[in-house]
């Protein structure tokens, strides 16, 4: 358990844990946003919401470390790109 917990503290997880992470980002921004969408989507919102959380925790000059601020990060960020794409979509 030592193991997992060091790892899951470290930058820079991987593609896997990035996925897993979207997925996860993707999910709980669906439910924020009152969306419905699939797995694929999820995933997609997810990590394309990492990068802007992360860009956006960047401008704030909050620093992003570890699993459960990259998936703050990541569900603020997957939020906002379903706002965007809700948006443009009317």
């Amino acid at each position: 358990m030592e193991n997992f917990a060091a790892t899951m503290a470290q930058p820079g997880y991987g593609f896997f844990m990035t996925l897993l992470i979207g997925i996860l980002a993707g999910w709980i921004a669906e439910r924020i946003a009152s969306a419905n969408h699939g797995l694929l989507t999820n995933m997609l919102v997810g990590v394309a919401g990492s990068f802007v959380g992360t860009k956006l925790a960047e401008l704030l000059q909050v620093p992003i470390f570890g699993f459960w601020r990259t998936l703050a990060a990541a569900v603020a960020g997957a939020v906002i790109v379903i706002a965007i794409w809700n948006a443009a979509r009317r």
